[in-house]
């Protein structure tokens, strides 16, 4: 049952709590022990609240993903975890995400207690209606980024967070995409905000979305360049990588794919070239230049 218990709780998902290094890291401070170690422990500390929303999703939706194609093979739908177990792990990790992360800092224990909540309201009921539930997962993200900053008290640029925010909802926008084009007409029978959806109207959300990720993090990246004086603008320069990843990501979609977002990132070649030299580029603007 162990592999069944570490399955369901998602690990390849954990990817996403990388966000917590995204405020700290944008000001150039993971270089000093004491941000770094903070950092670490609150992304420790958001993937346990992570898999036990995931627990507690997988409760919740038990029936409606017997039915859908690849969930019904997740663990608690093909039984491998009884739902007593199920519920008694999903809770201790709800609990202990946000009190490791208080050990911390205590306002960083409350953003993760905040994702514990709204995660809960949306598996138990806001995830069938249609919008909230693309805001609700696209402000974990948001959280996310919250936590690192809260965690080591690092400023967030209004940029910044209007950058996650609907860089969040695109990708969030996407995955929904996905599931429509892929499941067509059964789709609502796997998610129910999937029957007030049509593949021309997330289209549209898509675009918005991508515009109004680009805009902010280019007047993000610009006022970065201002505030630390660059001799060569390699804030500016980040935005083509960055932008290459998004177009490539709508590529993707338009192709049937991205479903499962972090797979695509993990397995699309040329995202991660565009990831890593935006990487190399940010990494030069912020430590290096």
């Amino acid at each position: 049952m162990m592999k069944a218990l570490l399955k369901e709780a998602r690990p390849t998902q954990w990817s996403k709590n990388l966000l917590v290094f995204a405020a700290p890291g944008a000001l150039g401070v993971l270089n000093q022990w004491e941000p770094l170690w903070k950092s670490i422990v609150v992304f420790v500390a958001f993937s346990l609240v992570a898999s036990g929303t995931y627990y507690w999703n997988d409760i919740k939706d038990v029936a409606q993903d017997r039915l859908h194609p690849k969930k019904k093979f997740r663990p608690i739908a093909s039984g491998q975890i009884p739902l007593g177990v199920a519920r008694v792990v999903g809770t201790c990790l709800l609990v202990g995400g946000p009190v490791l992360a208080m050990w911390v800092r205590p306002q960083a224990g409350a953003v993760l207690a905040l994702y514990a909540v709204l995660t809960l309201g949306y598996s138990t009921r806001l995830k069938h209606v249609p919008l909230l539930d693309l805001a609700i997962v696209s402000s974990g993200f948001v959280l996310r980024a919250m936590a690192g900053a809260a965690a080591t008290m690092t400023p967030m640029s209004n940029w910044f967070v209007l950058c996650v925010t609907f860089g969040s909802f695109f990708i969030v926008t996407g995955k929904r995409f996905a599931e429509l084009l892929e499941l067509g007409e059964s789709a609502g029978q796997t998610r129910a905000s999937l029957k007030s959806y049509t593949l021309d109207f997330l289209r549209q959300l898509l675009v918005i979305s991508c515009t109004a990720t680009v805009l902010s993090y280019c007047l993000w990246a610009f006022e970065n360049a201002t505030n630390n004086d660059e001799i060569i603008p390699l804030h500016g320069v980040s935005i083509v990588p960055m932008v290459l990843a998004l177009f490539r990501y709508l590529m993707v979609l338009e192709k049937g794919g991205g479903g499962a977002p972090e797979e695509v990132f993990m397995r699309d070649r040329t995202i991660q070239v565009y990831g890593l030299i935006w990487v190399v580029i940010y990494g030069l603007a912020v430590y290096v230049n």
